[in-house]
Formats: C-alpha cells, structure tokens, sequence
C-alpha cells in the first residue's frame, strides 16, 4: 500500500515540478508537512532569471552569475542553469505560468547584479505564488496523490541506499512508513532561524535534518542571503520589497533622506544583494535607527500599482501609501545558500537520495545568490533529477583544478554557564543577534555553545513543533560552526574579525555524521 517509485517531500516549485515529471514514469507520492500551497515559492515576487532578451547570451548569464557567486560557483553546473533556462521557461509556459507581456512578449526587468534586463514577472510581483498556483493546480488534475498535514522525519537508508522515508500526521501525531526507490527533498530552506525573516513559517530545516542524519553530505552553510528590503514596520511581519523594486528606479535613502549606495558600491542601488544588506545596516547605525527608506515617489503612481499590485496593496492595508510616501526598510533573511551537497543532476552521496530547490547546494549559488536565480536552479535541476532515475548516465569524473572540499563532522562544545531556556524565539533572537548579516569570533562561539547545549539537552521529538525546533537546532549548528570555521569574509558571509576574502579560503566546507 504504502510503496512508490518516487517519493517527493515538499510541495513548492522543486516539488510539483518533479512530481509532474516523474508520473510519467512510475507511481509518485507528495508528502507536505502544510498544505500543498504552504512553501517559499510563493513569496518569491522578483521574478525568474532567463537569457532570452535579444541583447542577452547564456554566457552573459554565466558571468553574472559567477561574478555574484564569490569565486566558490562550479562553472560547469552555472554553465548547465544558464543553457536550460530558456527552455525551462517554455516548459512554465506550457504549464500556463502567465509570464507578464508588452506587445506580446515576455516582459523582462532588472535586478541587482545583472548586466541586461533578464527578470521574468507575473502578476507584476507576485511571480512565485501564479508558479506554484500553476503547478499545484497541474498536479491535483494530473491526479498525483498528495498527503498533507504530514511531517518528514527519518530517511530510512538499507545498505547505502534509500529505502524510504518516515513521517507523522501532523493532526494524530500517528507515524507512518512510505517505501520508495527514489526519494526526493524539495523541502526549502530555513529562514525561520532568524528573528527576522521573509520566509513562510514552515521554512524550518526539515530537509538538513533529515539529510544530515541518513548521512547525506551538507556543504555551504554559513552562506545565507538577506535580502537588503523588507518592510520594518512597528508590528507588522516583515514583508518582502522586491529588489525589482530598486530594478524599476527605486532609491535607498537612509533616516536623514540622503541617497548613500553609491557611497559603498560603483553600481549604487543596484549592487549585489551582500553589499547592499551591509551598507543598510551601516547607515541604520550611523543614523541611530532600525531602518532606512526606499523611494518611489518620484515613479508614475500607475507604474508602482500596476508593475507592483501586492507590495502597494500590502503597504495601503498597512496605512502606507507608497506612491506619495518612502518605504521603511530594513534587511531580513532570506536565502539559504548552503544545502544538501549534490552533483549536476540532483544527486547525494545516498544512492537513490536527491535533492533539488532551496534544501540543495547544487553549486551554482557559490557564496552569494544572484537575484531570481533560485526558481530558475529548481525546475533546471529538478528535471535532470527525473532524467538521471530514468536514463543513468555517467556522471563526468571531477576537474582535477576543481575546488577542494574541506570534509569535517560535528564535534562537541563545552556547555555554557548559562543556557538559556530553548525555543523558538530564543533561537530566532541567538542567530539574528550572533550570525546574522555581520559576524565575529565572540557571538559566533557564543551562538555554537548554546547551540550544543540544546541540542544536548532536549528530550526526542515527538509532534511538529518539537520536531521543527530540534530541525532548526541542528540547522543553525551547522550554519553556526561553519561560520565559526570560515575565518575570513566572502560573499554573503561578512566576519568583522576577518574582513578580507583569502585565497585559501577558496574552498567549501562540507558536514559529515560520523
């Protein structure tokens, strides 16, 4: 009853993509700890990157993307995004994506980072939820059976190979077993370490964990990408504001009203994402205040609602009238750069394990995201996923120039003094005060302690949100130690104790269980 040649946990892009493609060759099962809608993809509003402007090249792609990714992306597999990207958008297309349109073609925009206008939009901004609209609506009519309300929460591995996966209803707290050949993570990232935050709450490590555990190989995770603009205001969530925003012309000014990006940067409002977050937060501090602003007030009041439906509309509901008044913003986490270490087609170094979207570190991202690149790496990597179950070719032998791997496995820290009592504010506030945008030794060493000590502490998950915590724990212990390691600044991991990018430091970190 409970067996199926794929298994896919998770239900954003990475997740439906897959499951439509892999049910044209063999039985497939969609587990979500939420519902089918509840994911990361959603609150995507900038858009996906594609070279298909008539004054754009996949080599142009490739280089932007390299040039943001630090000296750490793998070019080969940079090379792989940037070529399929054209007709991975096809295939959004075909699945009735309503991409935005001026004269009858895609509409393409700007984003930091980015030599040419390459952004596809739809719905103006809210580009993520018309994809995982599309794609949810195709599974359910393509009859693929979805479970929901349900939680991952141990890959079962016989003799070096996948052989199923382990959850609970997240309603009766009953556990289940579900046997499979292939087994799929597409379960996002985690943005819920941080006090502050753009993601979905169930953005809580799931996949790490769960990798990690089963011996999967974890790489990159002191990289994590926050995004320079999210609306700060006194009791409201943070709200992503599209870096498309500053794309179409919008200006940081910081709480005296001066324009300072060009001050820390030669592409001003439009330098990389790292830079930006950085410079934010030096003038919140040079300013006394816990935000700077954004103007568009200079921009045609039907462009702003019309290019941006959801940020004007969330903003007026707020008591914000963005057309006549500047935006206060303030930088919040975003991205998880680092994941589940896989080859060029989705692959662990589980037999039969994959992983795809946010949950993997394909090697395209390297130290720093490019804008809009995230959508684009799910739906590359997710088919070449179902093309490597169905026709296993040889993976290329690697570059003997190819950068080293620095393999190491968790070891043990001394308890601190005093641990503070765990939970999830408790950790939020640990990892946005100690290894958020800028780092050092001291709050690094302080947030591992902790850390540990939890992880040490705490009784065996038993429901969603003990298993979500101790998901969290693990995932920012990851993240935590390998900041610690990283003694020197790259991308989108800054240390104030080691503020240069080292050439021996040209190198990953990848987390083993022992």
């Amino acid at each position: 009853m409970n067996k199926y040649d794929y298994v896919i946990v998770g239900s954003g892009i990475g997740g439906l993509y897959t499951a439509l493609l892999a049910s044209e060759h063999g039985s497939v099962l969609v587990i979500t700890k939420g519902s089918i809608d509840d994911c990361n993809t959603k609150h995507a509003q900038g858009g996906i990157a594609a070279a298909i402007g008539k004054d754009d090249s996949f080599k142009l792609h490739v280089e932007d993307t390299i040039n943001a990714g630090g000296g750490l992306s793998d070019e080969e597999v940079v090379n792989i995004l940037a070529k399929e990207a054209p007709a991975r958008i096809a295939d959004l297309v075909y699945y009735r994506v309503p991409f935005d349109t001026i004269d009858g073609e895609i509409a393409l925009t700007m984003e930091a980072a980015h030599s040419v206008p390459r952004i596809l939009h739809a719905g103006g901004d809210a580009t993520g939820e018309h994809i995982e609209l599309a794609l949810s609506r195709k599974v359910r009519g393509a009859g693929i059976q979805v479970l929901e309300n349900f939680l991952a929460t141990e890959i079962l591995v016989d003799k070096g190979r996948v052989a199923g996966i382990k959850a609970i209803d997240c309603r009766t707290g009953t556990e289940e077993e579900f046997q499979c050949r292939f087994l799929v993570l597409a379960t996002g990232g985690a943005g819920q370490l941080f006090k502050y935050n753009t993601n979905s709450d169930v953005a809580t490590g799931d996949g790490i964990a769960l990798a990690f555990n089963a011996g999967a190989d974890i790489t990159d995770m002191e990289f994590f990408q926050f995004h320079p603009t999210a609306l700060r205001m006194p009791g409201v969530l943070p709200f992503l504001i599209s870096e498309a925003v500053r794309g179409e012309g919008g200006m940081l000014r910081n709480a005296k009203g001066l324009r300072f990006m060009s001050e820390y940067h030669e592409k001003g409002d439009l330098a990389p994402r790292d830079v930006v977050a950085r410079s934010i937060l030096n003038e919140m501090k040079k300013t006394n205040s816990d935000k700077v602003y954004l103007d568009v007030t200079h921009l045609p009041p039907n462009v702003i609602s019309t290019r941006f439906p959801q940020i004007y509309r969330f903003c007026l509901d707020h008591g914000l009238d963005i057309t006549k008044t500047r935006i206060p913003v303030a930088p919040a986490a975003h991205y998880m750069i680092g994941g589940i270490k896989t080859n060029s087609w989705g692959e662990t170094n589980i037999v039969g394990l994959f992983a795809t979207g946010e949950v993997a570190c394909t090697g395209v991202h390297g130290a720093n995201r490019l804008a809009s690149n995230s959508l684009l790496e799910a739906i590359v990597f997710s088919r070449r996923i179902v093309e490597r179950t169905v026709n296993k070719t040889k993976e290329k032998k690697a570059n003997a120039e190819q950068i080293r791997d620095m393999q190491l496995s968790l070891s043990q820290r001394p308890k601190p003094r005093v641990l503070p009592v765990p939970g999830l504010a408790a950790l939020q506030q640990l990892h946005w005060d100690n290894v958020g945008i800028v780092r050092d030794k001291d709050g690094l060493n302080k947030a591992a302690g902790v850390l540990a000590g939890w992880q040490n502490s705490l009784p065996g998950p038993t429901d969603q949100p003990s298993y979500e915590l101790s998901n969290l724990i693990l995932t920012g212990r990851l993240l935590t130690e390998a900041a610690c390691i990283r003694e020197e600044s790259r991308g989108a991991h800054y240390r104030t104790d080691f503020p240069e990018t080292l050439p021996r430091w040209k190198c990953h970190i990848v987390w083993q269980k022992k």
